[in-house]
């Protein structure tokens, strides 16, 4: 990826992402119909369905086109919580098909520590590291290994990809992780702070919202995170060939969007009980996040190599792709 410009620095160059002219989109029959049971099963509005062609196909067109020399492409997918980076990934899992390239999915949340990791981590290093979510509650080890396997330029052994239940708040058993077979052109990781950089020590003096103020006063578990991202995770994310950015209008569409999406969750979950929160806790919930969320709204989308900015109506805007 390419050096980070300051804040200080002008934007990277934008130009709008346009369909390639040379590039015919024709959609086998196999593909058609996992597309069809993708839309059906995300209950996906009409309008959503409507941009495939013309703003989607083309996106995966250029994603097909930065995979060389036969090396798998790692492409980061950076979103807030709530702004559709699963959506989006799943989707361009199925169009890449069209273009010859097989892609697998990987989040940064199913890569959590188990719960009873987190909690020696709570009670070591600070309480509120029992909640997943935030640099250092995920399992850094575990990610380099299997990032390690997928990128390999002929894997051809069987990857296991780690799965996490957030309706029990765990990790799964390994005999329900995802099982990846052979080699893979393309590794779509996505999560609310793929391609993260670290804010400077000065910058976390001040507390950005109640959590902080009452639960972190001395700054203790933002000092963690923040140390924690700026050693392994940049490891980690220094590896994106490309970053892609969905970019919410502001942290007010986050707490509404997660709301959304934590209903859905209820909807579906056999044990309402179980990890699903309610209202009254989301906020609390969201508060962990909203300090790096911030400060990559403020910093990312100048090193984005695809920049998608979302609508209050939650619909991509546009999309631009970085000049060159």
């Amino acid at each position: 990826m390419p050096d980070n410009p300051t804040l200080e620095q002008p934007c990277w160059p934008l130009q709008s992402l346009h369909h390639p002219g040379d590039i015919e989109h024709v959609i086998r029959a196999d593909v058609r119909a996992t597309l069809d049971q993708y839309l059906a099963g995300h209950k996906l509005e009409q309008q959503f369905a409507d941009k495939i062609r013309p703003l989607y196909l083309p996106m995966a067109a250029w994603i097909a086109e930065q995979q060389h020399d036969g090396l798998p492409l790692l492409l980061g997918i950076n979103g807030a919580q709530g702004s559709g980076k699963s959506t989006l990934t799943d989707l361009l899992e199925i169009l890449l098909q069209v273009y010859g390239k097989r892609a697998v999915s990987l989040s940064i949340d199913d890569l959590y520590l188990p719960r009873h990791s987190r909690q020696q981590l709570a009670e070591t290093v600070h309480p509120l590291l029992a909640t997943r979510g935030v640099p250092g509650t995920h399992d850094m080890p575990l990610a380099t290994q299997v990032f390690d396997a997928l990128l390999q330029r002929d894997h051809a052994d069987t990857v296991l990809i780690p799965r996490f239940d957030k309706s029990i708040d765990d990790r799964l058993p390994m005999d329900s992780w995802l099982r990846v077979d052979g080699p893979v052109d393309i590794v779509l990781f996505e999560g609310w702070c793929v391609g993260a950089r670290a804010q400077l020590p000065g910058e976390l003096t001040s507390p950005v919202n109640e959590l902080e103020s009452s639960e972190d006063g001395a700054g203790v578990w933002r000092s963690y995170v923040n140390d924690q991202l700026a050693g392994d995770y940049q490891q980690l994310f220094g590896r994106l060939d490309k970053l892609i950015m969905l970019k919410v209008p502001s942290m007010e569409q986050v707490y509404e969007w997660r709301g959304l999406q934590e209903s859905k969750l209820r909807d579906v979950s056999a044990n309402d009980a179980a990890g699903v929160m309610k209202p009254a806790g989301l906020r609390r919930f969201i508060m962990h996040f909203e300090r790096l969320t911030r400060y990559q709204l403020a910093e990312m989308p100048q090193r984005a190599d695809v920049l998608m900015p979302l609508n209050k109506d939650h619909q991509v805007a546009d999309v631009m792709l970085k000049g060159t």
